[in-house]
């Protein structure tokens, strides 16, 4: 969960978004000696006459900012397309979840599961009790097992919307028509909040998505009242 004046990402809480966070601390310190590289020729263009006839009459620089990029490129790519494919993989998973997005709720059905559906609503903030989160909290997670293999697929009944929860590095577009899908696994229990990311309307702000991963046994407990209620 987000804090007051946090500098960085939420903590991951999935393999995946641990991957996408060493990759955005190895591009950022790629860009970081670019920008270094580029303000030391500045500074030596501007206050070295004899640099300037190195810099700007030199073969080898011509050849060094010919090869460099490319280099460059590499190093970010290489690491960029592992984590593409990893996000991409899904090899049986041990639940499916259908997540559909409404103007402005999202509904849940566990699709291996018969008859157990139920659409999750915002709280409103008069509703709230002590330690909820404002315009976060629902009255109906989203209950996964944690250390499992979960499936979510993701659709629209009306406009566009997107299924995104930061912590466990998932954001999917929700379409009309059409089925996306995308996978994660909760590498710790815990309860992890998301929000729509496409702007969908008026109540955009007011669909948010709560996430709670839980030990095996415990989901199972979870099933059996939810299959009893259905």
């Amino acid at each position: 969960m987000a804090h007051p004046s946090q500098l960085g990402f939420q903590d991951a809480a999935s393999p995946v978004m641990e991957e996408l966070l060493h990759f955005h601390d190895h591009a950022l310190m790629i860009v970081f000696l670019i920008s270094t590289l580029v303000l030391y020729i500045i500074v030596a263009m501007v206050t070295t006459k004899l640099s300037n006839k190195y810099i700007l009459d030199s073969q080898g620089i011509e050849i060094l900012w010919t090869v460099l990029p490319a280099v460059i490129l590499f190093l970010i790519a290489l690491p960029s397309l592992r984590i593409l494919y990893l996000m991409d993989e899904i090899n049986n998973p041990h639940l499916t979840v259908k997540a559909l997005g409404h103007q402005w709720y999202w509904s849940y059905e566990y699709t291996d599961y018969q008859d157990l559906s139920f659409d999750s609503y915002m709280i409103p903030t008069q509703d709230l009790t002590p330690g909820q989160f404002r315009l976060l909290e629902v009255d109906h997670r989203m209950v996964i097992p944690m250390n499992s293999p979960v499936r979510v697929l993701i659709s629209s009944d009306d406009v566009l919307h997107s299924w995104a929860v930061p912590t466990m590095g998932v954001k999917m577009d929700a379409v009309p028509g059409r089925l996306n899908q995308a996978t994660f696994i909760a590498a710790r229990p815990g309860v992890y909040y998301g929000q729509c990311s496409e702007i969908c309307g008026a109540n955009h702000s007011f669909m948010p998505i709560v996430v709670e991963a839980v030990p095996l046994i415990h989901f199972e407990n979870w099933l059996s009242l939810m299959l009893e209620d259905a």
